[in-house]
């Protein structure tokens, strides 16, 4: 986690550990599948060694007002809170898959990157709305 030092808890920048689990288990899930269906179990690998190679580049950095996306420690996107309409993480025992909707499009990303801290940074700067 890096942070700025700040006075108040939504002042600071986080930064998301990567986090190998999900590359890590569809490797191991590739090797018993490809002694069973070799395509099956090189698509898996492949998009095992894909996310591996995410899990390295990509940081997500939560500021004040947006959540920003960094490759390589360059900024390529940033999507302010007040755009968010909804977010969800799926699977919360073993999350998977982060969801957030924005006011003109939705994205879904893999979890590749701390789910706890990604579930405390969520909730502090863009809580959900009560229906």
């Amino acid at each position: 986690m890096t942070a700025t030092t700040s006075n108040t808890q939504l002042d600071k920048t986080v930064e998301l550990r990567p986090s190998y689990n999900i590359p890590l288990i569809l490797v191991v899930a590739a090797l018993p599948v490809g002694f069973l269906q070799i395509w099956v179990g090189l698509a898996i690998g492949l998009f095992a060694l894909f996310l591996m190679f995410q899990t390295v580049n990509i940081r997500l950095q939560f500021t004040e007002t947006a959540l920003d996306v960094y490759r390589s420690g360059d900024r390529i996107r940033s999507f302010p809170y007040s755009e968010w309409q909804n977010w969800q993480i799926f699977w919360p025992p073993v999350p998977i898959l982060f969801y957030f909707k924005e006011i003109n499009s939705i994205h879904f990303l893999p979890i590749i990157f701390d789910p706890k801290m990604l579930q405390t940074c969520l909730e502090e700067r863009c809580p959900l709305k009560e229906k």
